[in-house]
């Protein structure tokens, strides 16, 4: 089993930046798609973006499309989330997981990380 660490999530103001960080240990990192989900107060977890083993396919959900970025650097074994242009509706605690392919995006660990809190004020 993997176990999954998420940072650098943090304040920020509407139109800001932040690039969160998945670091993951095990030695089987390199052989699953990876994705980032999210949960809002009172809201499902829910897909926000996906890539795979060797980060030559991404998937996005429509929400993000064009503002958030999914890179994965497997010597690290680390995925990254870089955001830009945030709104205050991506306000939420982020994870990552695997999943079972950049479509098949249902999570693939049973466990999640601790997640990073992403707070975006307007």
């Amino acid at each position: 089993q993997v176990q999954l660490v998420e940072s650098g999530g943090g304040l920020v103001q509407a139109g800001g930046s932040l690039r969160l960080s998945c670091v993951a240990s095990g030695r089987t990192f390199s052989s699953y798609a990876m994705g980032w989900f999210r949960q809002a107060p009172g809201k499902e977890r829910e897909f926000v973006a996906a890539i795979s083993w060797n980060g030559g396919s991404t998937n996005y959900a429509d929400s993000v499309k064009g503002r958030f970025t999914i890179s994965r650097d497997n010597a690290k074994n680390t995925v990254y989330l870089q955001m830009n242009s945030l709104k205050p509706e991506d306000t939420a605690v982020y994870y990552c997981n695997a999943v079972w392919s950049i479509t098949t995006i249902n999570p693939r660990f049973g466990s999640w990380g601790q997640g990073t809190q992403v707070t975006v004020s307007s």
